[in-house]
């Protein structure tokens, strides 16, 4: 049953000018944008090391690309789907989320989201920390690479130049965000043609010095080879991880697909723009990798940091050049993939009294506090801890969102009544909790077998042996994939009593004219459509 609402106002607890949607003559994204945005976002140090986490695993590095680029070939599909929400409607993720989990609900996957983004931003900075580090070190000299250190007690101890870079390198990125959203674009656009050219360069130069020869990595045979243990052992775990490495992102492109010319525009450059860059890159990471152990006569496992492999190149005006390099990857990549989106969810939750630029300074210093150094300590943690586990949470919501918008919406939303307090998305004082329960299958079902292996009598990870939930362990090493699926189907089993509602559900766009930061009680929504609110 359904009651209309006759209020015309937007609620200002849900709305502010980085909520809005963007009105249709402000979307002026193209596809080569889309490319540029994921070309920028591949080419970084925490992509780099995705390769050398899988064949620390035991794969050959065949293998290790091949897991990569199937594992995006995946995510770029419910990451197209949600991206779908942003173009048509203008509207950025944790507004999207309220149509399914509701107004206040939709807080739940905005936190979770925005926990995961803290934590990307804060290893990725760590990385531009420490290629900045390089570069000043390379040209001021042992004054700066042997300076004190510091102990901080249990967060490290580490030289104070290079807690100096970490600092320097979060207050750049506020800053960066702080400017708006086609500051970013400016730099993705930069960025990722120099950036390119530049290991394209550094791999020829390497490839000279060796006189053809690919190095130890290229020639290194699987461990696990092409059998049960690589299909049922290596691959789903490596997979699942590679997966979650851009699961958070999927969530939230409607951030940046809101500002899309046209559908086609975020579908061609997101297509063309994500898979090709993370086959280039892998490969790019591994031959360079592979070639420079060879020239300089070290270990491959030495060189899968970018600013480790840069430093062996000895020629000082080179270093700097190269690590310079390194930080403006990082840098781009970082406030494109992992400050914006979390900047936003802060905001979603108290629109009155945080901004974007607010939101962002709450991204670095969350990030900072998760210790990124300490969580790439170790392949196994950065897998299995940190990439296993957040992407079997993350799965869930994806799922959700998709079974909602696409199959039982079909694409359609009431955008005004999503920045009502009372309308159509109150549902239960504001929260879905069909959507909850929901996220909560799904999410305990991919996680609560979470284990850790031992090995000589030592836990290799914070979980238990055999997991929370011993007869969910054979799930954790698809966690992802069953967080999506069991997420989905328990959402589209609750919602079958509902669905003479959902087919008459109807697009009402918001209105192009508006007030677009007063508050409810001021300035009526100029052309709104009469509001239904279920009851």
């Amino acid at each position: 049953m359904s009651t209309p609402v006759t209020s015309n106002y937007y609620d200002s607890t849900l709305y502010n000018a980085d909520l809005r949607p963007i009105p249709r003559k402000a979307r002026t994204w193209n596809s080569w944008a889309y490319m540029a945005l994921w070309i920028g976002m591949c080419i970084n140090a925490a992509t780099w090391t995705l390769a050398a986490a899988l064949i620390a695993m035991g794969m050959d590095w065949i293998q290790a690309v091949m897991t990569i680029v199937v594992a995006n070939m995946i995510i770029l599909i419910p990451m197209v789907c949600n991206s779908h929400a942003g173009a048509k409607h203008g509207i950025c993720f944790p507004v999207f989320s309220r149509a399914a989990f509701g107004t206040r609900g939709a807080n739940l996957p905005a936190l979770i989201r925005a926990t995961v983004g803290c934590g990307w931003a804060g290893i990725q900075t760590w990385f531009t920390a420490l290629a900045l580090d390089l570069a000043i070190g390379a040209v001021v000299g042992s004054a700066w690479t042997e300076a004190p250190t510091l102990s901080l007690g249990f967060i490290g101890e580490m030289r104070i130049t290079l807690w100096a870079c970490f600092l320097v390198t979060a207050v750049l990125q506020v800053i960066v965000i702080a400017r708006g959203f086609e500051a970013v674009k400016q730099i993705q656009q930069i960025s990722g043609p120099i950036i390119t050219v530049a290991i394209v360069v550094l791999l020829v130069y390497l490839l000279i010095r060796s006189g053809g020869n690919l190095g130890p990595v290229v020639s290194q045979p699987s461990q696990v080879g092409w059998g049960k243990e690589f299909w049922l052992g290596a691959f789903p775990p490596g997979l699942m991880a590679n997966i979650a490495f851009w699961a958070a992102l999927s969530l939230n492109m409607p951030d940046f697909t809101r500002f899309a010319q046209d559908q086609k525009s975020q579908i061609r450059g997101q297509i063309f723009g994500l898979p090709t860059s993370m086959l280039a890159f892998s490969l790019l990471a591994v031959l360079t990798t592979s070639i420079a152990a060879y020239v300089f006569d070290v270990l491959p496992d030495t060189l899968w940091s970018p600013d480790a492999l840069v430093a062996v190149l000895g020629n000082p005006a080179v270093v700097v050049i190269g690590a310079l390099i390194i930080t403006l990857a990082n840098f781009s990549t970082n406030v494109a993939a992992n400050m914006v989106g979390p900047a936003l969810d802060f905001t979603n939750i108290f629109p009155r009294y945080i901004s974007r630029s607010t939101g962002v300074i709450l991204v670095m210093v969350i990030g900072t506090c998760m210790l990124p150094w300490k969580l790439l300590a170790s392949p196994e943690s950065y897998i299995f801890v940190w990439l296993g586990f957040y992407g079997g949470v993350t799965g869930a919501i994806g799922g959700i969102l998709i079974a909602d918008y696409w199959l039982m919406r079909r694409t359609k939303l009431n955008v005004p009544a999503l920045f009502l307090r009372e309308g159509e998305y109150t549902y239960n004082k504001g929260w879905n909790m069909k959507a909850v329960i929901a996220f909560i299958a799904g999410a305990i079902a991919a996680v609560g077998g979470a284990y850790s292996d031992i090995v000589d009598g030592v836990a290799t990870g914070p979980f238990p042996e055999h997991g929370f939930i011993p007869i969910l362990q054979p799930l954790y090493d698809y966690n992802w994939v069953v967080s999506f699926v069991v997420g989905m189907a328990v959402y589209l089993l609750l919602n079958v009593p509902n669905m003479g509602y959902f087919k008459t559900v109807k697009d009402i766009p918001f209105p192009e004219v508006h007030d677009v930061a007063g508050p409810a009680t001021s300035e009526p929504v100029v052309g709104a459509a009469p509001v239904v609110a279920k009851v």
